[in-house]
């Protein structure tokens, strides 16, 4: 794990921000010795967040097919 002085971070936050990311976390060392982790927060997502498409098709043709489905099979 990559340890930055307090000011290498402040010049350099998007490249840090970046090996963060990559690497799972950095640490910060301040002048007074203190030390802080920086993490990248993971998010979880459902299998089921899948983005949309563009069919170009309105509400009222997609009520119709559904409604022309349920007849012949109904």
């Amino acid at each position: 794990m990559k340890v930055y002085t307090y000011s290498e971070a402040r010049q350099n936050l998007s490249a840090i921000l970046d090996v963060a990311q990559k690497d799972g976390e950095v640490r910060i060392r301040r002048r007074d010795g203190r030390t802080f982790t920086l993490r990248p927060i993971t998010t979880e997502k459902s299998p089921l967040d899948v983005e949309g498409i563009d069919i170009d098709i309105t509400t009222e043709e997609i009520v119709d097919v559904i409604r022309e489905s349920r007849g012949r099979f109904g």
